[in-house]
């Protein structure tokens, strides 16, 4: 039997983060990945249009908060980051817009785009400095998993027949969660008919260090800008349909598509890397614990990605977690007792619930055409942006300056 404070299910961005994190507080990690290591690809007739990941990250500053108290962030940033001071937000079907500026509440940025390697490279290089107390098991899944017969600890059987020993088990392997399953945890799903379109785009305009979103009938679309000022990287939700229909274009008319679809803000689209399509679904598991059991990020919830809040739940998560684990087990107690992590179920609980909201809020209310609701929507996009307390008081709340946040978020 090998033995394990913690064992994590899921090497992505939130796992890793969560692993560093218990790993700096001295605990023994184990990490459980069912994909093999990547090999790097050896392509160098790549254009730099496709050298940029299609995956990247509106990182909030308390995203950040968490990555500089594990002592990364200065490395994601030489990995290469775009801070963006300004976002741009406008209605297709009226006049309404709103406009924030980091500079309205003094603060250097609003947030940051980027890439998930970025990210993932720096975690990577920073768990070598715990080879001692971290384990590794890859490609491997979790066969089966119960509490010992004295409910102190969870067995753990891997497909490749190692057999684990931890006090809590974490899943963080995504909507999909198998571990979620496996332990009966009721999840509540809803499909949104709708899929992204993401690539990266090179634009006649530079992108001024803004994020640019337009919300159509169909969806809304996100130009998220990156290093170079002229590229952008987009979400492009729209129903399935439709989506399917833009993704199938030749590249040049998708081009004239999209140029259309942002009013030609930025010009001329002159320029796409591959496209990718991703299906829209929001999900929540009904709880997030049991006993030596805890869902962290998308294994707890998933949400529409309109206001690119997604990886910023699960590091919120990774943050609470932690504080409630690293807590326990200075004092000595037993950090895998379910009232110990319902202190964290409670925490995450009420945030993610009402971002979901939210989202469903303003897709509702962007996407629905009836005449009074456009009106309604584009004189209230109007009226907020003139007032400038409340946009204050929404920007420090999108950007995790404000609210009830881990210590490691403060």
């Amino acid at each position: 039997m090998q033995h394990h404070d913690v064992l994590i299910a899921g090497s992505g961005i939130v796992g890793t983060t969560l692993a560093l994190s218990l790993l700096k507080a001295g605990m023994r990690v184990g990490l459980i990945e069912a994909m093999p290591i990547a090999t790097p690809s050896q392509n160098h007739e790549k254009m730099p249009i496709d050298a940029i990941d299609l995956r990247v990250f509106a990182l909030t500053r308390a995203s950040e908060r968490i990555f500089r108290h594990l002592s990364i962030w200065d490395n994601i940033v030489a990995a290469g980051i775009s801070p963006f001071r300004q976002m741009h937000v406008w209605d297709a079907s009226g006049s309404g817009e709103i406009h924030f500026d980091c500079s309205d509440i003094t603060e250097p940025t609003l947030g940051y785009i980027v890439e998930q390697r970025a990210i993932q490279t720096s975690l990577l290089a920073a768990l070598q400095h715990y080879n001692s107390l971290l384990t590794w098991y890859r490609p491997a899944k979790i066969q089966q998993f119960a509490l010992t017969h004295d409910a102190t600890a969870m067995q753990v059987q891997l497909n490749d027949n190692n057999q684990l020993i931890t006090r809590l088990l974490i899943s963080a392997e995504g909507a999909n969660s198998s571990i979620r399953s496996a332990a009966g945890i009721p999840y509540t799903t809803h499909d949104y008919a709708q899929q992204a379109i993401v690539a990266t785009i090179h634009t006649e305009f530079p992108h001024q260090e803004t994020a640019w979103q337009r919300f159509l009938p169909t969806g809304p679309l996100a130009f998220l800008p990156l290093a170079n000022p002229h590229y952008c990287s987009i979400v492009w939700s729209a129903d399935t349909p439709i989506a399917q229909k833009l993704i199938a274009l030749p590249k040049q008319e998708f081009l004239t598509q999209l140029e259309q679809a942002i009013a030609g803000q930025l010009g001329q689209i002159i320029n796409c890397g591959e496209r990718a399509l991703f299906p829209l679904k929001r999900g929540h598991a009904h709880h997030y614990v049991q006993s030596r059991l805890a869902l962290i990020g998308d294994a707890a919830h998933s949400v529409h990605p309109l206001a690119g809040q997604g990886v910023n739940l699960g590091l919120l998560d990774v943050a609470s977690l932690s504080e409630v684990v690293i807590k326990a087990h200075r004092l000595s107690r037993d950090f895998g007792h379910v009232h110990i992590l319902k202190r964290h179920e409670r925490w995450r609980k009420a945030n993610t619930l009402t971002v979901m909201t939210a989202m469903d809020g303003f897709k509702y209310l962007f996407g629905n055409q009836q005449p009074v609701l456009s009106w309604l929507r584009n004189q209230g996009l109007i009226m907020t942006n003139a007032l400038p307390l409340v946009k204050k008081t929404m920007m420090r709340h999108a950007m995790g300056l404000s609210g009830d946040l881990p210590p490691m978020a403060k």
